[in-house]
């Protein structure tokens, strides 16, 4: 029996995902974030005052043009339509954030604070500074200023890069380069299956981008998928970070791209007469030791479905985000146990329509990309329950399960 009282996606739409210096590089971040939050009222006929609270993944907030506390959330809900009594919140949870902007939105809505809430993230690589540090008081008259580039490394200065913490893990598990290319081959594969057959359309919204010279350019697909992917290609790629199998090509690119979606109690989206496109059934957080990050997917999992009462059988699709590809790997692995057999079951019901490696990883807004392609998978079959579960930087992670 459906509980009036439950939390249901009403709505939910992203961007295209762009490219290091791609497509969406011009694009002001605030204006990157307004527009699915706009977009997500739109295609439910709701007017803008209909949003109780915002809830945003903001990873980043130097490449906004007010580095020092921007309210990212507050400018870009502005800039969508949003009434300006529209309180909100913007956080850093890294690769994480979007998909807690989502349990954070449902969690108030439980509390009975709020009855409508529009949760998601941007994330603009692409727009990252370069930083220049020790200038207000370090006395410089003369000589060079050395500047850094945040993005070099792509790590946290006082633990080891992500890349290195999490290959280390994959050998632990036995997970070689070859394995790791496979998936990423497997992710680019899936994906060009999936936007072939419309898949994307549900989700994606087509962007018009001005050009500074010609006619306006149309994006309809995700940029960092690479249709002419193959394993030859992918071997002859050099490792990176000093890592023995992590690459460019089984890792997610640099992105670009924003995300949200439209919450609310069951009972008032019937109420506004709106069709309930799936439940959130279950949502938890955890984190683990720093160092053991491509494990925290499937510690996030075991605590999700115990909290449901479900079992993993009962998943009909799931994603586990591809930070790495060994991150998939391993967390299935860690989740199958020594059964070689249920590790393949595990893994063919896992990312079948790609994941970040081919579709692009703007990190702040991934966890709300992944619901949402799981909630209009499920649509497409029929019903049923689907579980999603993305890590962040230092070992963080989240799991939802929802139903259709």
């Amino acid at each position: 029996m459906l509980d009036e009282n439950d939390v249901v996606i009403v709505s939910a739409c992203r961007t295209p995902f762009g490219r290091y210096g791609g497509s969406l590089k011009d694009i002001d971040y605030y204006d990157l974030g307004a527009i699915p939050m706009k977009e997500v009222l739109r295609r439910v006929s709701l007017s803008a005052d209909m949003a109780d609270e915002v809830f945003w993944g903001v990873g980043d907030t130097s490449a906004c043009k007010d580095p020092y506390t921007p309210v990212a959330a507050r400018q870009s809900l502005l800039k969508a339509g949003l009434r300006p009594e529209t309180p909100s919140i913007s956080f850093d949870m890294a690769c994480v954030s979007a998909m807690h902007a989502v349990k954070l939105a449902t969690m108030s809505i439980k509390l009975g604070e709020i009855d409508v809430a529009i949760a998601g993230g941007a994330t603009s690589f692409s727009q990252e500074p370069l930083v220049v540090r020790g200038l207000r008081f370090g006395g410089y008259r003369l000589g060079n200023v050395t500047m850094e580039d945040p993005l070099f490394w792509m790590g946290y200065r006082d633990f080891n890069p992500v890349s290195v913490d999490s290959d280390n893990v994959a050998f632990e598990y036995g997970i070689d380069r070859l394995e790791q290319d496979e998936w990423a081959l497997r992710s680019h594969v899936n994906y060009g299956n999936a936007w072939n057959a419309g898949k994307f359309k549900d989700e994606m919204m087509t962007l018009t981008i001005p050009q500074k010279k010609g006619e306006r350019e149309v994006l309809d697909i995700d940029e960092q998928y690479r249709p002419d992917s193959s394993i030859e290609k992918l071997s002859r790629l050099q490792p990176v970070y000093g890592t023995r199998a992590i690459t460019a090509g089984n890792a997610p690119g640099m992105n670009d791209g924003a995300t949200a979606i439209l919450v609310m109690r069951r009972r008032k989206a019937e109420q506004l007469g709106l069709e309930c496109l799936a439940t959130v059934v279950s949502q938890v957080s955890i984190a683990i030791d720093a160092s053991r990050m491509p494990e925290g997917p499937a510690y996030a999992i075991q605590k999700v479905l115990k909290k449901a009462s479900l079992a993993l059988d009962q998943m009909a699709v799931m994603e586990i985000n591809e930070a790495f590809a060994c991150v998939p790997l391993v967390s299935t692995k860690l989740l199958a146990g020594d059964d070689k057999k249920r590790l393949k079951e595990i893994r063919d019901r896992t990312n079948i329509n790609g994941s970040a490696i081919a579709i692009g990883h703007p990190n702040t807004a991934s966890g709300a990309r992944i619901i949402m392609n799981l909630m209009y998978e499920l649509r497409r079959r029929g019903g049923g329950y689907a579980l999603g579960a993305i890590c962040g930087g230092l070992a963080q992670a989240d799991a939802t399960i929802i139903k259709v």
